[in-house]
């Protein structure tokens, strides 16, 4: 249920994805030569950016699982649920209070930077590169996907479930690279209006989830959701050997 909703999340999430990221899906140098090679490339691209997700979600979830072992994990479960449920019904709350622009400007101009130099060039290595760039641009979204991967509270479930988000804006973005922006703005505006009622829904997926309630697949029992320290500790990459 948690993988369905990230992907639920991304397919949803594609159509407003088509006004932020659209620009560079339509811009990137895919060769002509056949189909197959246009499609190839295309998929290369977004794999990138899949990957880009799936690292970012191991870090929140290793954030997670922290959070797991020192006892934590269905408050983090019912606080990330709550913060998607509040940014969508007062959005006032958090409008204004962080300059995102600022405080990540200086990076965003250097991942921009990365990225017209990838763009007068045509391989499938620059592709991949230019997806992965384009991963790390600020997208509110991504933020809402990193706030589940943080309460999967597992490393490897969190880079799974930003991995599945990043599949799901696959189709949409895909379409575009190979054939334009096809979509209207009017029928584009009218899907994006489903996106909030999604992240509620995924919200309260994760307050549920955090409740134990022993529903299966969507309230496991508090057992089921406590990793043992043990356990968790395996689970922690280590650099030492």
């Amino acid at each position: 249920m948690i993988y369905l909703s990230a992907l639920t999340l991304g397919l949803l999430g594609s159509f407003h994805c088509v006004g932020m990221c659209g620009p560079i899906a339509l811009a990137i140098p895919l060769k002509t030569d056949s189909w197959f090679i246009r499609i190839l490339g295309g998929l290369i691209y977004n794999l990138g950016r899949a990957v880009t997700y799936a690292l970012m979600g191991a870090v929140f979830g290793l954030l997670g699982q922290g959070l797991v072992m020192s006892g934590f994990q269905q408050w983090v479960s019912i606080i990330m649920g709550a913060i998607m449920i509040v940014s969508v019904l007062a959005p006032n709350l958090y409008k204004n209070r962080f300059d995102t622009e600022k405080s990540v400007f200086g990076f965003v101009g250097k991942v921009k930077v990365g990225l017209r130099k990838l763009f007068t060039q045509s391989s499938h290595f620059s592709l991949f590169l230019i997806g992965l760039l384009n991963g790390l641009l600020p997208c509110g979204l991504v933020y809402f996907a990193i706030a589940g991967a943080i309460a999967t509270g597992s490393f490897y479930s969190g880079s799974l479930f930003m991995f599945v988000f990043g599949l799901g804006t696959i189709p949409m973005l895909l379409a575009v690279s190979l054939i334009g922006n096809l979509i209207t703005v009017e029928l584009r505006k009218k899907l994006t209006r489903v996106i909030p009622y999604a992240i509620v829904f995924i919200g309260i997926l994760f307050i549920l989830r955090g409740l134990s309630l022993g529903i299966p697949y969507l309230s496991p029992p508090e057992k089921a959701m406590t990793i043992p320290v043990e356990q968790a500790e395996e689970t922690v990459p280590s650099c030492c050997h």
